[in-house]
């Protein structure tokens, strides 16, 4: 699980400075100036989450119960909440019908929360000396 979680953080750490060049480079004359402060909205948060399923993937702090659940709602947060972003950002000028993934946004942003949530259930069950 623990490689699963470093390749998966690599991976969207890589799409992330993709994204973000894209985004400063590539679609800022495509997109409107409210349309691209959503895209790097996506490509921040999907920064964020990235480096943190590396340190969940590579931390002795994580509880191996707890580890894979917040391994799994950070992928699924990630695609649900940035992904649907960028789709939604972009899809006046790539001229697509996508309004659908309005509500899957807060759903990733929910599971992105619930993550959070069992690392810190995960540190207040841990005990210290």
């Amino acid at each position: 699980m623990r490689k699963s979680l470093l390749l998966f953080g690599a991976f969207f750490g890589i799409l992330a400075v993709i994204f973000g060049a894209l985004g400063a480079h590539a679609l800022e004359n495509h997109l409107d100036e409210s349309a691209l402060k959503s895209f790097e909205t996506g490509v921040r948060y999907q920064m964020y989450h990235a480096l943190l399923l590396l340190w969940v993937g590579s931390s002795s702090l994580i509880q191996p119960k707890f580890q894979k659940t917040i391994g799994v709602l950070l992928v699924l947060g990630i695609l649900f909440f940035s992904f649907s972003i960028y789709l939604l950002a972009t899809s006046a000028w790539l001229e697509l019908q996508v309004s659908f993934l309005g509500p899957v946004t807060p759903i990733g942003g929910l599971l992105l929360i619930v993550a959070w949530l069992l690392i810190f259930i995960n540190f207040f069950k841990t005990k210290t000396k």
